[in-house]
């Protein structure tokens, strides 16, 4: 995976409307997949806010959300 790619894998996991399913569409990493992703490519600190927050999200998950994402928009 290049350092665009990493950076964007980043960008919308820290997203709260982008669900787990979406990245693992686009990126074929499972949610355990994606928190060692993370883990990696993040400090400790980081890591643990970043836990912290997506912990518990209905958003995080397409199966508990009210909306249907159909794809994930960027601010470009």
């Amino acid at each position: 995976m290049c350092e665009c790619d990493c950076n964007r894998l980043v960008e919308m996991a820290w997203q709260d409307r982008v669900p787990f399913e979406i990245i693992q569409k686009q990126y074929g990493l499972s949610e355990n997949q994606l928190k060692k992703k993370m883990r990696s490519l993040l400090s400790q600190q980081a890591y643990k806010r970043w836990r912290k927050r997506v912990q518990g999200r209905r958003t995080k998950h397409t199966k508990k959300l009210f909306y249907k994402p159909t794809r994930f928009q960027g601010p470009w």
